[in-house]
């Protein structure tokens, strides 16, 4: 599997990453180890987790691994902290003392000393960008992250803690939602990343599971759209809009003789901006049309089709 340089740094990782918010939850620890042993043969590096996945068990599921089957010089970790559970639910807390407390358990859950990206899971409207900064340097001077960045930030609150961050440890990533069904970061994050030097990585390139197909007719039963805990995740991409471009994108994989969920893969692979996009499965046999995407390069005609269809409205300012 190729690699990338994550923006400006000197971070290579896997143009795929191996998602793991479903595991110990959905995925338990045999089909985990499985899913791991597939995407490790076929070349990729990083695995994509945070503290607050199933309340650190996904972490603690990786951690098992490395601390028993798996090399951990074999796998690269990004995890991410900011989101504090409490009697009410999730609640965003990038404070100082919130995101080191959540890295050292993390660090504890994962059975190694440090991680290889550390990310502030959401912007917290709270908490001082400095003090959030703070933490990061704290975490990266300790030598328990290798390098940090910022995850579904508005494009100006990554820019603004980009800049304080001159001469510090710098902001080398920065991690969002990207699939045809949903180009937002395209008006103004991407442009930034760009210009800052950063690297961008991508969350849920199929479109949190609807563009495979498998809710054009029904929702399946075992379905994340049926799931207690992901139904909401998955009912803002079921309205008329996702529906058209899923279809698009149907035809198009039909053409090319190719599953949907390689052809969706392929259009976000296919985009230079992206170092890397994370792709999760609740099985291994799931996961395995993702990873032979990375093998497809999809013709300029087909891409250009899927672009017209799936293209976000870009007005003022960013366009007159």
């Amino acid at each position: 599997m190729e690699r990338r340089r994550i923006g400006n740094s000197g971070l290579e990782v896997s143009r795929l990453a191996l998602g793991t918010m479903t595991w110990s939850r959905d995925t338990n620890a045999d089909e985990a180890g499985a899913q791991l042993d597939l995407f490790l043969d076929a070349g990729g590096t990083l695995v994509d987790t945070a503290a607050s996945y199933a309340d650190g068990g996904s972490e603690a599921t990786i951690g098992a691994m490395l601390g028993g089957t798996v090399n951990r010089s074999e796998v690269q970790i990004c995890t991410k902290a900011g989101i504090r559970r409490t009697s009410r639910g999730g609640v965003i807390d990038s404070s100082r003392n919130t995101m080191l407390a959540s890295l050292d358990a993390s660090l504890k859950r994962l059975h190694t000393d440090h991680v290889d990206l550390w990310l502030v899971h959401a912007y917290d409207s709270v908490t001082p960008l400095e003090e959030t900064l703070h933490a990061l340097e704290i975490a990266a001077n300790s030598g328990r992250a290798r390098y940090v960045g910022v995850s579904n930030f508005p494009a100006w609150a990554m820019t603004h803690i980009a800049t304080l961050a001159t001469g510090r440890p710098a902001i080398a990533a920065t991690q969002c939602e990207y699939s045809l069904l949903q180009r937002g970061v395209e008006r103004e994050v991407l442009p930034a990343t760009e210009a800052l030097g950063m690297g961008f990585l991508g969350w849920s390139p199929l479109g949190r599971g609807v563009l495979t197909g498998k809710y054009l007719d029904s929702i399946p039963a075992d379905s994340r759209a049926a799931s207690e805990h992901l139904a909401g995740f998955v009912e803002p991409y079921l309205d008329e809009r996702s529906t058209a471009i899923t279809r698009a994108l149907a035809t198009a994989a039909e053409g090319l003789d190719w599953s949907m969920q390689e052809t969706a893969l392929a259009w976000v692979l296919g985009r230079d901006e992206v170092a890397s996009t994370v792709v999760g499965a609740r099985t291994a046999t799931q996961l395995a049309p993702s990873l032979r995407a990375a093998t497809h390069h999809l013709p300029e005609a087909i891409g250009s089709a899927l672009d017209e269809i799936s293209a976000p409205h870009i007005g003022y300012p960013e366009r007159r």
